[in-house]
């Protein structure tokens, strides 16, 4: 045990960075556990495009395992890489669904996508923009990924809902009762919100592992329900059972082949005008991957006075090369989560987190019905409480200096309007460079920050 101990400080340099092995491990089954949703959300996704579900679950594990542990060697962080959130949607719904083009020539703008960013990442050019960012600006990053995920978790176990008249409303379990669905509808919201209140009393409480427990309570807590005919679930309404389908017997343990989707690129449009528009992937993933690591770090408190991330090219270079070796696999854009910040909230720091969580998308491919079981109104207190956690970096934002808390607030509210943390970074980019230059303090704004100003002025008006 003790030269296991030793094995692993020697790698991961756990006392230089202040934690310990049980810390890293538990934050990284924390960090899984937060994102295990994924394994279920995907193939659901992007099988709308034809794709099969199946190899598609397959090769979401394999990206999972492949990308985080590339994170792990490239960088030593305790960051977890996956098929992305939002780009999956923007792969199925706007690339194939609105635009028409194939899944296969929508996988072969992913892979050039990634080694684009590996190109960038060996030249600097990424780190160049994540150094670029000012430092209030990082932290207003950070808060404003804060709001995000709580909106995407609220949202997740319908605490809100979509509102014709207001965008978002309530829940209504008036309205739920009246038409017969609480069973099925508001039993979900109802263990969320007790789920996201009982994370809150551990976390004030300072349990460890507080973030992952409150998963298991709640999801314990869903089991419960379903078992005595409190919940019903209706998968036609988008409730779906807590408890694992093992239907199949042993072969619900076998992974499914990915032969229908392996290495399935179609190029015969790459020297075209419709590839380019493609690639509008590469816009999106490199300030929303820019943007997670400026969060998650922020949090743990990785930046050096400079706002700089040291090992910060390893770390893109493993976002870049899991990004291209994905869409070989056959998934969408791999990138880093940003609920990498429930593990580093439970005191990650360095790459046996990540190692952890690699190992453990590993390990779902022999025990994916457990792990899709896991329903959203379990991980939505996660996602609240590791917002709440996120969004305390507003503190150090300076807002006696109004050219500085301007931009920043901008940046925080317009994540979550926008449902993108690209967005946010490029609304705090272009007001920050606009009132500063016109404010008279054009020593504040780099040569660079110019440059993005104009991109991003230019992405609204062609993109």
């Amino acid at each position: 045990m003790e030269n296991n101990a030793g094995l692993l400080e020697r790698i991961f340099h756990l006392k230089d960075s202040g934690t310990t092995a049980k810390t890293e491990i538990m934050a990284g089954i924390t960090t899984f556990m937060t994102m295990a949703y994924i394994l279920a959300v995907n193939p659901s996704i992007m099988s709308t495009t034809g794709m099969d579900k199946a190899a598609v679950l397959t090769a979401t594990a394999i990206a999972g395992f492949m990308g985080t542990m590339l994170m792990a060697v490239f960088a030593n962080y305790p960051f977890a890489l996956a098929p992305g959130m939002g780009l999956n949607a923007f792969f199925a719904y706007t690339v194939i669904g609105q635009m028409g083009y194939s899944w296969q020539m929508a996988l072969a703008a992913v892979f050039v996508e990634g080694i684009i960013f590996i190109i960038l990442s060996l030249t600097s050019v990424r780190e160049a923009i994540f150094n670029a960012i000012p430092m209030n600006l990082k932290r207003a990053v950070s808060a404003g990924i804060g709001v995000y995920i709580c909106f995407i978790g609220l949202a997740s176990a319908h605490v809100i809902v979509a509102n014709p008249a207001t965008k978002v409303s309530l829940f209504s379990f008036k309205g739920a009762m009246a038409a017969g669905t609480f069973h099925t509808a508001g039993v979900p919201v109802v263990l969320a919100i007790v789920g996201i209140l009982f994370t809150a009393i551990l976390i004030a409480k300072k349990v460890r592992g507080n973030i992952l427990w409150g998963i298991v309570f709640t999801w314990v807590l869903g089991i419960i329900c379903e078992l005595t005919g409190v919940y019903v679930p209706d998968p036609s309404a988008g409730a779906f059972s807590t408890l694992p389908d093992l239907s199949n017997g042993l072969a619900s343990f076998i992974p499914a082949s990915m032969d229908p989707i392996l290495f399935q690129l179609d190029f015969s449009q790459l020297a075209t005008f419709n590839f380019v528009v493609l690639l509008a992937f590469l816009f999106v993933d490199l300030f929303d991957t820019i943007g997670t690591l400026i969060g998650v770090s922020s949090k743990a408190n990785m930046l050096d006075k400079n706002g700089k991330l040291p090992h910060i090219k390893g770390a893109l270079m493993a976002d870049a090369v899991a990004t291209a070796g994905g869409a070989l696999l056959g998934v969408s854009t791999t990138t880093t989560y940003v609920e990498s910040a429930a593990g580093v909230s439970e005191g990650g720091r360095t790459g046996l987190t990540a190692v952890t969580v690699s190992i453990l998308f590993l390990l779902s491919l022999f025990f994916s019905p457990f792990f899709m079981a896991i329903p959203a109104f379990a991980t939505a207190p996660a996602l609240v409480s590791v917002g709440f956690l996120m969004f305390t970096a507003v503190t150090g934002i300076d807002f006696d200096d109004p050219t500085e808390a301007f931009p920043c607030y901008l940046t925080i509210i317009a994540m979550p309007f926008t449902y993108s943390i690209a967005e946010g970074i490029a609304f705090g980019i272009i007001s920050y460079t606009l009132i500063n230059l016109l404010a008279g303090n054009r020593s504040k704004v780099s040569l660079l920050m110019i440059i993005l100003t104009v991109l991003f002025v230019m992405k609204y008006i062609f993109i």
